[in-house]
Order: C-alpha cells, then sequence, then structure tokens
C-alpha cells in the first residue's frame, strides 16, 4: 500500500494550518509562529486546527473530479461533455483505473489522514488547562469529517481500510480491507462521539451536534437495508428515525423559503446548511472550490473572464422527472433556453440562457456578482452544502415509511411536505418508495446524492435498482418549444448487475497492497 502512504504520511502540523478556508472562518498566524511544540496550547489554537479540515486540496480534488461525476453522471441524472473516464462512469464500464474513481480514492483517504494527524495532536499535545468540553468539541469536529468520508467510502466500495493513525502505516505498510458493515460502524462510532460532543450552535459553517445527528440518520438508514432481502433491519430503521427526528423537531432550524437562493454566494452556511465546505477566493488548480468549470456559459458569467471549459447539463431520464409545475426547482438546478437569471451578469442586466441545457447550481457568476475580486475559475465562494436540511427531511419520512408499502403518517407528511411547498407544489396525502424516491431526486439534483440512495436501495432491492438503471435514458438532449431531442450516446451501455453498485479498487493500490485482494476481516 505504499501508493497509499505516499500520499497520507506528508500529513504532519503544516496541513492544518495550511488548508484554504475563508478570513471569517479561519484566522491563521503566521506560519512562522507555529509549530508543533506550541500549537494546540490554547482553545483558540483547537478552533484553528479544526478550522482546516473543513476545505484545502483534498477535498478540492473531491469536490472537482468526483462529486458531480459520481453522484450525478453515474446515477444517470446528467451528460457531461466527452470525457474518457466519466463516459466510464455513464456506461457502467469502470476500470481499476478509472482516474475519476481513483482520485476519490485517494482524496477521501487524504482527508482521512487530514483528521487522524488532527485528532492524534488534539490527544497527545493539548495541555490540561484546555478545558475538556473544548477539547472533546475539537475531536468531535475531525471524527464528524472523518466518520462523514468513511461513510463514503462504504458506500462507494463497500469493504475498504479502515485507518486510525497514519503514523503506524510507517510499521505496517499493508493492510486488510476491513467488512463493509465494519466500515459503517466505525462511520456511526465517529458520528455518534460527534453528536455527543458537538454544540448545539456554533458559527456560521461550523458543523452542530445536529449536523451530526443528520448524518447518523443517513448512515442508520442505509446499514438498516444492508445485507437484507427484501425489507429493512426495523431496529435500525427506528436509529434513523430517531436521530433524524430530533433534527427536524428539536434543532430549531427551518428551510431557507426560497430554494433558489440556497446555491447563491450571499446564503452561505444559511441555517439550511448542516454542513458545507468553506473554500475561499484565489486559489490554484485543485486548491479550491472548481465547479464553475462546468459551466456551460461564457465569459460573461465566469470569474475574471474566463469561460467554463466543458458543460454539463441534466439527461433526458432527469428532465423528464420535472412537472410544468416544478418549475422553481428545475430553472434553480439546470437551465433552459430562454431561462433569464438576473444574478449573473448582473452589471450587464443578467444572463440569458441560448444553449440547448446546462447546469445551472453551483454557477455564481462573476467576480461583481460576488464582490469578490480575487475569486477565479478554480475558486468559487460557493460554500456548497453536502448535508442539508431538507435532505434530513426527507430521511425521516423515508424512515417512518420504513418497510411499510405506504404511509400516511402526519410526521413523514409534514416533512415531506415541507420540501414540496417551498418548491410550489401541492402537498402529497400519502408517502410511498417511489414518491420518496423522486422527490429526493428532483431536490438533491446537482448535488452529489443521487448514487448513495440508488446504493441503499440495492443493499435490500437489488432488482429494483438494476431496473431503475436499465429504464433511465442516460443521453442529453436538446429543448426547444416544448420538444425533446435525444442525442446520441457517448457509447454503449454495459447492463447493470448487482455488482455495479460497488466500486472496483484502484489497480494502482492493489499493485501496492496485494492484501487489499484477500478477503475482508473484522474490525470489531
Amino acid at each position: 500500500m505504499k501508493t497509499l502512504i505516499k500520499k497520507l504520511l506528508y500529513c504532519q502540523i503544516m496541513i492544518i494550518v495550511l488548508a484554504g478556508c475563508s478570513k471569517s472562518f479561519l484566522d491563521r498566524p503566521p506560519l512562522s509562529q507555529i509549530s508543533a511544540d506550541n500549537f494546540y496550547q490554547s482553545s483558540n489554537d483547537l478552533r484553528l486546527a479544526t478550522a482546516a479540515l473543513y476545505a484545502g486540496t483534498p477535498w478540492g480534488e473531491w469536490n472537482y473530479s468526483c462529486y458531480l461525476p459520481i453522484g450525478d453522471v453515474l446515477s444517470g441524472n446528467m451528460s457531461v461533455g466527452y470525457w474518457r473516464d466519466a463516459v466510464q462512469l455513464n456506461t457502467f464500464a469502470i476500470t481499476g483505473a478509472n482516474e475519476i474513481m481513483v482520485a476519490n480514492w485517494r482524496a477521501f483517504y487524504k482527508v482521512v489522514a487530514h483528521c487522524n494527524v488532527t485528532i492524534k495532536a488534539i490527544e497527545e499535545k493539548t495541555p490540561d488547562s484546555v478545558p475538556l468540553l473544548n477539547k472533546n468539541a475539537a475531536i468531535a469536529e475531525a471524527r464528524f469529517i472523518r466518520g462523514f468520508i468513511y461513510y463514503n467510502l462504504a458506500v462507494l466500495w463497500g469493504a475498504v481500510p479502515i485507518i486510525e493513525d497514519n503514523s503506524k502505516l510507517v510499521v505496517t505498510p499493508l493492510v486488510n480491507r476491513v467488512k463493509t458493515e465494519h466500515v459503517y460502524q466505525f462511520a456511526i462510532n465517529d458520528l455518534r462521539f460527534a453528536a455527543e460532543h458537538l454544540p448545539v450552535t456554533d458559527v456560521a459553517g461550523r458543523v452542530t451536534t445536529w449536523s451530526a445527528q443528520g448524518m447518523l440518520a443517513k448512515a442508520y438508514l442505509t446499514i438498516a437495508g444492508l445485507n437484507q432481502n427484501g425489507s429493512r433491519n426495523t431496529a435500525l430503521l427506528d436509529s434513523a428515525k430517531k436521530y433524524a427526528g430530533n433534527v427536524c423537531k428539536n434543532s430549531g432550524l427551518a428551510l431557507l423559503p426560497n430554494y433558489a437562493n440556497l446555491f447563491k454566494a450571499q446564503f452561505n452556511d444559511n441555517p439550511e446548511s448542516l454542513f458545507a465546505l468553506q473554500w475561499a477566493p484565489g486559489g490554484g488548480w485543485l486548491e479550491g472550490n472548481m465547479l464553475q468549470i462546468y459551466s456551460s456559459g461564457g465569459t460573461e458569467i465566469s470569474p475574471n473572464g474566463t469561460a467554463g471549459w466543458f458543460g454539463i447539463g441534466p439527461t433526458v431520464d432527469m428532465f423528464r422527472l420535472y412537472t410544468l409545475k416544478d418549475s422553481i426547482r428545475r430553472k434553480a438546478t439546470f437551465m433552459l433556453k430562454g431561462d433569464h437569471y438576473p444574478e449573473l451578469n448582473a452589471a450587464g442586466g443578467g444572463f440569458t440562457f441560448t444553449g440547448d441545457n446546462a447546469l445551472k447550481k453551483h454557477i455564481i457568476g462573476t467576480n461583481k456578482d460576488n464582490n469578490a475580486p480575487t475569486m477565479n475559475l478554480f475558486s468559487s465562494i460557493e460554500h456548497n452544502a453536502l448535508l442539508r436540511l431538507a435532505d434530513v427531511y426527507l430521511i425521516y419520512a423515508e424512515s417512518i415509511l420504513g418497510n411499510n408499502t405506504n404511509t400516511t403518517d402526519g410526521e413523514a407528511l409534514l416533512y415531506f411536505n415541507k420540501v414540496r411547498e417551498r418548491a410550489g407544489l401541492a402537498p402529497a396525502t400519502k408517502v410511498n418508495a417511489d414518491s420518496l424516491m423522486i422527490e429526493r431526486r428532483i431536490e438533491l439534483a446537482g448535488e452529489g446524492h443521487y448514487w448513495t440512495d440508488l446504493v441503499r436501495l440495492s443493499y435490500y432491492n437489488s432488482k429494483k435498482a438494476i431496473s431503475i438503471l436499465v429504464g433511465e435514458k442516460r443521453v442529453p438532449f436538446s429543448y426547444t418549444d416544448g420538444v425533446i431531442t435525444e442525442k446520441d450516446p457517448w457509447g454503449p451501455i454495459t447492463p447493470p448487475t448487482v455488482n455495479t453498485f460497488t466500486f472496483p479498487l484502484p489497480s494502482s493500490e492493489i499493485t501496492a497492497n496485494p492484501k487489499l485482494l484477500e478477503a475482508p476481516v473484522s474490525y470489531y
């Protein structure tokens, strides 16, 4: 596993102060004043250390290379202009050398290493003069992020290595994969610690107990179906319901009234955002939020007059899910010919899209639009949320539905309809698995969630999950005067199977560590 080690062991104290975060979130002292011996000496030092975990190069690589390609292209929500590795995602022909998949593995384990180094340093270097409450809260931030990563590693690969202390890799570089259920349990343990030790409130952008409880609900909902046949574990569904219900009913949080505002920089870290990456302007390649590279617009809506490099837009399958009444979410997520956006190129009177279709989420416009003179194409200042309150509302409804065919439960309908009513839609009178899946797909399109939803379904109903993939129209299209014209796909689609829902291990990692090919071992 030497490849992984080389990419992880550079994580020393400096990674904690080099990560890019906005000045309002992280005011760091000169690097010349920081060393392993004089850091971690106060509560403020701990806050500084954990703040750096919310962004930086590993997140930048994942955010650009993997966030949309895996969550939305692989799932059939979007089609991207020709990109060989993305074509493999769209056609279910992923190899162990697929660079998008490899980048996901590499970035996730780098984030894990950042968390591990931070946790170890806090535990070993923080003096007793720092209140235990503050020490545990700092560790909880790192464990939340580590738990978030291991949850997603389990979703994508199933059985993976669990690394808690990167320094041990020097002595024992070859490590086994751990059983999928134990990877999930590791993530849950981290998230439970975070839920217990994170504060109820914090400054905008920091995770809280509600962030951890929301992720716990998602983790329990996912593992409830693991290795099941047609139904989910009711005790685990109850745990999902417990934590999601706590967030829904006891957090005091509410949905942002205007759906489109969720994806504008001036609404960064709004109360609906439970976990968001904290990006700063001015970064270089893979250092910041590079999502505006996916813009199909021209220089008039891009930072520093540099147009997006290649477009990404909805597939026919995704577009057909929107009804005429669901125009609020559709326009905030995808541009169609003739759509006007006054917030883009505002100084020039707004922007009217003239192409076939394109992504709108994460396209926030020019430097002037965002009052961000140092922003460039590689450093959007949007703090894109990886967990939103609306997501937890729908998790709560799904956990109440459980193994039932449908439900008219008042709590499930209340929170399901809060999501719909914000979108301008009539409230539903009952909820079933299909309506929940569709609602989640539309509400969270362009936010990297749909593949996770399909994997969760595949755990207990693989036939249905496969049938969804088989039935998708995974092709781009043009839309003029209400007429959809499908375009040619990038390549023949390999018939999906149950194995489609698990990524292959990166070939380079197998070469470096043949133990990855051995049967997964127990961790607990």
